[in-house]
């Protein structure tokens, strides 16, 4: 005679049965004789309870004539009927026959319903002194074990919807719902969504078009992470075929009707028949199995109908029951509820991303005599906006300003601070403001914006022409200069006190910014966290920077990327507390052989002194090319210049990768750009240096304005 292995699975993993072998993590082995198959057999694995006095609950037996043990219950209905050993719970009677025949092990469903009754006739007659109750004493031979249906379903319901409710985004949530209900509740799921969901109130444009988000069947292939395998490996049949890739719900259709309805319905009833082509596809509703064996539920969320859910079952599985309506209803509900909240949650997550993407420069500048590198880190994945900031602005003079600050919080309202002090500092630079100024304006700004404003700031200003640098501090941490030798300097500028503090002055110093030095400016959230203080995160940083500059040797700085990935990696697990604002400057300058400069009276005799002045610096550069054109746009801008201007003119030309000529008087409006009538006998100044220069601008300064223009080299 045959004979059948089963095992008995506990309900939680955390908690395996007691008294089996260690070997065997997955319960005891019970074997048993092999009957005829009964009609209404178990649909799933049998599941039992760890320690204590409990008995597992199984189908109803059916004995054979001529021998004293009970079949067993394999999944999908294909096996037998199995009941508890009256002697042991983990005893092994018939050991002698398990070498003829043995079914691989079944899958395990940590979170299933015990195996369902057989049929009426077969179960135990009712105890006339009240229920049967579950105890330590194992009943006699033949004798069912007794169940308690409805705390079964609600116990898988239970753990279905703490395991919907652990996802956090929509492919997390629906994942949940089909490794919850796959192989416990179906033998197959399919998941569409609406396509695009709606998010929160926002209403629905177009028609309702439903996409097939995901589907879960059971696997044929060995359970690699528990080590199980399934009672049978399924062999491809009509359920693979079942799903469309999309669909659309036309007004008044059956579908329609159904999705309407809200309530879970079987797949016989005349509605969702119809409903079936228009969801799954031409010839579609074919591959669903007949009866009551398949479950359309709708998924709605707070306000609509955000999608469906189809659970399958094989024919050779037990049919649904009129109680699985309420489970599918129950799964059907927190999953949509769940989804409801990912998509809004993964709006206002995409609003965060925009808001500090908005906030920060989308990329540097690439100004003269300076190259650039930055990094931003939020303080963790839920948390993508707060208030640290950096920025480079080019200034007159090829100048440029650094800026990094530090706003307290991580908020929205951080953010959005932080935006305001940002777009006021560029302000604040455009009007070429000593940094002590500037950071004296932004004071008084944080304090219109409301008490409590608080934040830490730190701007510079870098010359290339004089290879100097102007920091002015407000409560930042100090910023540190990484010398060409590989020396790191901690450099000495005064504090100051916070922006938002109000009726403080700030210091500003002025020091020299060799060429090959790279200055780092970054926020707090790199040197600080509650493994360390704030100084002794600074001399780590030194330290690292060091060891990263003896990496090239002493002739050859770091690359600035590369710098900044090692800076960063000095974090360690507990020091992501803060946001990190990073902003690497490293200084090439500009030789004073590339600059000429000169200082012109406002006179009449000075647009054609320029010509000659300029004239001579091109030839000494080898740019006679360039002659005429520079000329001409410098006999305009200067002519423009001296009409006006009360002091000396200054003209200068710096030969970078392109020839750039500025030109500066006392007069601090800008002059516009605009159309000469035929009949005027002048106003083309300006025309001309915009049709034959590559770039050029004015930028009004605290003592005048500056107008430049820049042209190629050939």
């Amino acid at each position: 005679m045959d004979s059948t292995r089963v095992t008995e699975q506990p309900t939680s993993f955390e908690r395996p049965q007691t008294g089996i072998d260690p070997a065997d993590p997955r319960g005891a082995l019970v074997h048993t004789s092999t009957p005829a198959r009964t009609p209404g057999s178990g649909a799933l694995p049998v599941q039992g309870r760890s320690g204590g006095d409990v008995t597992v609950p199984v189908t109803t037996a059916h004995t054979t004539p001529g021998t004293s043990e009970p079949g067993t219950s394999t999944p999908f209905g294909k096996g037998k009927d199995t009941v508890s050993d009256p002697a042991s719970e983990h005893s092994q009677p018939g050991a002698e026959q398990t070498a003829e025949r043995e079914t691989p092990r079944p899958r395990p469903s940590p979170e299933s319903i015990p195996v369902q009754p057989a049929d009426e006739q077969d179960r135990p007659a009712p105890n006339p002194e009240g229920p049967e109750r579950r105890s330590g004493q194992s009943l006699p031979p033949g004798k069912p074990t007794p169940m308690r249906r409805d705390g079964d379903r609600l116990r898988f319901v239970g753990a279905a919807t703490r395991r919907i409710a652990r996802g956090i985004d929509l492919d997390e949530i629906v994942m949940g719902l089909c490794r919850a209900t796959v192989p416990t509740f179906s033998d197959a799921i399919l998941v569409y969504l609406r396509d695009p969901l709606p998010v929160g109130d926002e209403r629905p444009t177009g028609p309702l078009v439903l996409r097939l988000r995901r589907t879960d069947r059971i696997p044929a292939e060995r359970d690699t992470e528990n080590g199980f395998q399934p009672a049978t490996q399924p062999e491809p049949d009509e359920l693979d075929a079942v799903g469309a890739e999309l669909c659309e719900v036309r007004p008044g259709s059956a579908l329609a009707e159904v999705l309407r309805g809200v309530r879970p319905v079987f797949t016989d009833a005349p509605a969702a028949r119809a409903a079936l082509p228009e969801l799954l596809g031409e010839g579609g509703e074919f591959a669903v199995p007949d009866g009551q064996r398949a479950i359309l539920a709708p998924l709605r969320g707070r306000r609509r109908v955000i999608g469906a859910a189809l659970f399958l079952r094989r024919p050779e599985r037990v049919a649904f029951e009129p109680d699985d309506l309420l489970v599918a209803a129950q799964l059907a509900t927190h999953s949509a509820l769940g989804i409801d909240k990912a998509v809004l949650y993964g709006r206002e997550a995409y609003i965060a991303d925009e808001l500090q993407r908005t906030m920060l420069p989308e990329t540097l500048p690439r100004p003269t005599g300076v190259r650039l590198a930055s990094r931003y880190l939020p303080a963790a994945e839920t948390a993508r906006v707060g208030g640290d900031w950096y920025d480079a602005i080019p200034l007159p003079g090829s100048r440029v300003a650094l800026v990094v600050g530090d706003v307290m919080g991580h908020s929205m309202t951080s953010a959005a601070i932080m935006g305001q002090l940002r777009t006021t500092a560029q302000t604040l630079a455009g009007l070429d403001l000593p940094p002590q100024e500037v950071l004296h304006h932004l004071d008084e700004q944080a304090q219109r914006l409301g008490v409590d404003r608080m934040a830490t700031c730190l701007y510079a200003v870098y010359d290339p022409v004089s290879h100097r640098i102007t920091i002015a501090n407000a409560g930042h941490p100090p910023p540190v200069l990484l010398h060409l030798g590989g020396r790191a300097e901690v450099l000495r500028v005064p504090a100051g006190a916070p922006i938002g503090v109000g009726g403080v002055d700030f210091e500003a110093v002025e020091l020299d910014a060799p060429a090959g030095a790279t200055l780092l400016l970054y926020t707090d959230g790199l040197v600080e966290s509650r493994l360390r203080d704030v100084w002794t995160g600074i001399e780590q940083l030194r330290e690292k920077l060091a060891a990263t500059a003896q990496l090239t040797g002493p002739d050859h700085p770091p690359p600035l990327e590369a710098l900044c990935d090692e800076v960063l990696d000095m974090l360690g697990p507990g020091d992501r507390d803060d946001d990190i604002a990073l902003l690497a400057a490293r200084f090439d300058g500009i030789a004073p052989s590339d600059v000429a400069y000169w200082f012109l009276e406002p006179e009449d005799a000075a647009p054609g002194r320029a010509r000659r002045l300029a004239r001579r610096a091109l030839q000494r550069w080898g740019l006679e090319e360039l002659s005429d054109s520079v000329e001409l746009l410098v006999s305009e801008v200067v002519t423009n210049a001296v009409r006006y201007a009360t002091r000396p003119v200054t003209v200068r030309l710096l030969r970078t990768d392109v020839l750039r000529c500025e030109v500066g008087d006392d007069v601090p409006q800008l002059p516009r750009l605009r159309q000469a009538r035929a009949t005027d006998e002048g106003g083309r100044g300006l025309y001309l240096v915009n049709r034959l220069a590559r770039r050029w601008g004015a930028t009004r300064l605290s003592t005048g304005k500056v107008v430049w223009f820049e042209l190629n080299r050939g």
